[in-house]
């Protein structure tokens, strides 16, 4: 159940990504960069639904925690450089953010029970 809301709410998040990206004028190796790490959360999200195994459910989460990060700095990044104002992208962090928290603890709780095997 848990995974199901993480792609949903990965999902949700590419969609806004999208949206704003679509609101930045110029400047496509950026907002490029921004849309392949924003939208490659959600994608292996959906992949690690239908691993052959645990270890390659934690690797294929990793992948997103880790895209989740870089999705992070090219939002900073965004506003740092005056291409768009925070108040466009504190609610995107933030939601990107709780992805970041639940994909820790996806992780974590599989590590756990791969341990007790």
């Amino acid at each position: 159940m848990r995974e199901n809301k993480l792609a949903d709410l990965s999902m949700e998040f590419s969609v806004r990504i999208v949206r704003f990206c679509e609101t930045i004028n110029g400047h496509r190796s950026l907002v490029n960069q921004l849309e392949r790490s924003a939208t490659s959360i959600g994608a292996n999200i959906y992949e690690a639904n239908y691993v052959n195994s645990r270890a390659d459910f934690v690797a294929k989460m990793h992948i997103s925690l880790k895209e989740s990060y870089e999705t992070e700095y090219w939002l900073k990044l965004f506003v740092n450089a005056g291409l768009a104002q925070e108040s466009q992208v504190v609610d995107l962090c933030n939601q990107c953010g709780t992805i970041r928290r639940i994909l820790v603890a996806s992780i974590n709780t599989a590590k756990k029970k791969e341990d007790v095997k």
